[in-house]
């Protein structure tokens, strides 16, 4: 069975502002001082799971992901939505392109922006789940074993007494706060949700139209005309009515055929300043320090500067982010805010800093 990977690009890494912007986010940042985060993507997933991949986009980012992808994805395999509607309507979108161009096959979908430490553990896994998914009619997402009580991630109840690699799920868990969280680790049989999914491209449709009915019946007007002279202008008069809606509230928590396999890869979503320090090494008093910066008497601090030098005196546990236009500064435990930072920005019409 073929296998086709969706990578999802539409975010705006909001909680990585002021790095990540509107036009620019975090997707398309160079992060680990690697390569750009999309690109690190599609460099672990081909040849490892498939050689053809897919990545959904927003318009905003669009021109500039084509430019940073065109020597790994052909510009016909980058599909770009006109607004967006989250992960349901993004999936869906990416899953009628695949069937009506390619026939069924194995979708695997990941996000744009994770970091992963082991590729080849990743590959392995990603192997396994493309394995099950291909026997059986399941939905399959891949877990991360939690290394700390994370209160900024979802969660996965799995059924432990199964003995097989890949386990029946029992429930999703929203973000939970630190208690909360402790007790999920302690008890043993909870994981993060990385959301990775692997399924048919077939099986996903089926969910789609049971779960989301109307989100389904305008993906099937889009269908209809991929591959004819209107096929643009249809997803551009469609595409910003359809339902937002995540996939995970939409269809996994409505169905029951879940499997989930627990893996443990050097996984970190990147998606809130203080993940900062996932990326780079840390000096001996626990400073992450990117770009051009000086500390005295500082612990425990991320300061990022690349356009100028930042100095940083006396301080403990603090984010410091100097860009060209914008200056940040947080404790890091309240790094999660820096969204509500960005909603504030919006409501007051600072479109020239976002």
């Amino acid at each position: 069975m073929n296998v086709f990977a969706v990578i999802m690009a539409g975010g705006e890494g909001t909680r990585l502002w002021p790095i990540s912007r509107k036009k620019t986010p975090k997707q398309l940042i160079n992060l680990s001082g690697r390569d750009l985060m999309i690109n690190e993507t599609i460099d672990r997933l081909i040849p490892a799971v498939t050689r053809e991949a897919y990545i959904v986009t927003g318009q905003a980012q669009a021109e500039r992901l084509c430019d940073a992808v065109q020597a790994r994805i052909p510009r016909n395999h980058v599909l770009i939505e006109p607004a967006a509607r989250n992960t349901a309507a993004c999936i869906g979108f990416a899953a009628v392109e695949v069937l009506k161009k390619h026939g069924d096959g194995v979708m695997v979908v990941v996000p744009s922006d994770s970091y992963i430490r082991d590729d080849a553990e990743y590959a392995r896994v990603l192997n396994l789940a493309v394995q099950k998914a291909a026997e059986t009619e399941a939905l399959v997402t891949i877990g991360i074993t939690p290394s700390y009580p994370a209160t900024g991630y979802g969660y996965i109840e799995y059924d432990q007494l199964d003995p097989a690699d890949a386990k029946p799920v029992l429930k999703f868990v929203e973000k939970p706060d630190y208690m909360r969280a402790l007790q999920y680790i302690t008890q043993g049989n909870y994981v993060w949700n990385s959301g990775v999914f692997v399924w048919k491209v077939s099986v996903i449709l089926e969910h789609l139209k049971a779960c989301l009915p109307e989100l389904y019946a305008r993906l099937m007007e889009i269908s209809d005309h991929i591959g004819l002279p209107d096929e643009a202008r249809v997803i551009d008069r469609i595409y910003p009515e359809l339902p937002s809606i995540s996939v995970d509230y939409g269809v996994l928590e409505k169905v029951h055929d879940i499997l989930v396999i627990p893996a443990d890869f050097g996984w970190n979503d990147v998606g809130s300043l203080d993940m900062l320090s996932v990326l780079h090494e840390q000096d001996a008093r626990g400073n992450t320090l990117i770009g051009d910066v000086m500390q005295m008497d500082t612990d425990r601090s991320i300061v990022y500067s690349k356009e100028k030098l930042t100095a940083v005196i006396g301080m403990d546990g603090v984010i410091v982010i100097n860009t060209p236009d914008v200056t940040l500064i947080c404790p890091k435990e309240r790094a999660q805010d820096v969204k509500k930072i960005v909603e504030e920005l919006k409501r007051k019409g600072r479109d020239e800093v976002l």
